[in-house]
Parts: C-alpha cells; sequence; structure tokens
C-alpha cells in the first residue's frame, strides 16, 4: 500500500498540483467577479442618480449601494485568502474570520427591520459576538506568539524598524 502521508508520494504530489490549479482557477474567476461587482456599482449608482429626482438618493438606494460595495469587498477579502494560499499553502484562520465578519457586518448593515423578525435579529447579533469573539481570541494568541508585527513610527508616520 503507497504510503499517502509521504509528500513525496506521486499520487500526493498530483494531488497538490491539482488543488493548485484549481485555486489558481478560481483566482482568476473571483477577479472577474470583482470587476462586475464592481462595474455593477457604477451602473446602480448612474441608475439612481439619473432617475427622478435626479442627483438624489433615498435611505433605500444608499443601504442598498452600501450592500453592493459591501459584497465587492468580500470579493476582495476572498480573493485575498485565495492569493495567501496560492503563497503559503496555509488557510490563514484571522483572514478567514475576518471575511466572515465582514459578510456579518454587511447583513446587518443592509436588514431592513420592519420586514425580520426579532429572532432574526438576535440570531445574527448573537453570530456577530460570536464571531467578534473568535477573532479577537486569535488576534490575541497572535500577539502572545510574536506573528503579529508593531512597527515604530517617526513624526512623519514611516515606519522605523
Amino acid at each position: 500500500m503507497d504510503d499517502l502521508s509521504n509528500p513525496k508520494e506521486p499520487l500526493v504530489q498530483f494531488l497538490r498540483k491539482v488543488v493548485h490549479m484549481s485555486v489558481r482557477i478560481l483566482a482568476v474567476l473571483m477577479t472577474l467577479v470583482i470587476l462586475w461587482g464592481v462595474a455593477d456599482v457604477i451602473l446602480v449608482l448612474y441608475q439612481e442618480l439619473k432617475a427622478p429626482p435626479v442627483m438624489m438618493l433615498t435611505i433605500s438606494d444608499i443601504l442598498a449601494l452600501f450592500g453592493a460595495f459591501m459584497a465587492v469587498l468580500i470579493a476582495i477579502e476572498i480573493l485575498i485568502n485565495i492569493i495567501i494560499y496560492l503563497r503559503e499553502d496555509v488557510i490563514h484562520l484571522k483572514i478567514v474570520m475576518a471575511t466572515a465578519l465582514m459578510a456579518i457586518a454587511r447583513k446587518i448593515i443592509i436588514m431592513d427591520f420592519t420586514k425580520i423578525s426579532s429572532d432574526y435579529v438576535l440570531a445574527v447579533g448573537v453570530v456577530a459576538l460570536a464571531m467578534s469573539v473568535g477573532y479577537w481570541l486569535v488576534v490575541i494568541k497572535d500577539n502572545k506568539e510574536g506573528k503579529v508585527k508593531y512597527f515604530n513610527k517617526d513624526k512623519q508616520g514611516r515606519n522605523t524598524k
């Protein structure tokens, strides 16, 4: 029987190449999704500003635009996760959790409280709190392990170390 835990095993090497190529394809596709999202935000903003009353946005228009902006930012965060995975072949928990926090923040920002139940709001709040505490714990752990680098800054704001 072949030893699949051995990184030099031909099957393991082949599977790693397949996964690596798949992740590269996903990175290209995510870039296209981001460009499409930016184009969509521009189009929606143009249409909203052109519609009567001209050059005016309602609160619901602004919230819809915030949601679209946040969706593009989440896609960018996912692309960053993919790029880091391609570079280091590791999934960084802190970045994934930050992406999840951004997604839950987007959900909260675009919530229409007149159309959802209080149970739903409570559940989203619990998820946001749990993700925040989890992220905080990961940051604390990284600080203790010295994974977070702090830089001293001079009066002009430049890094000195």
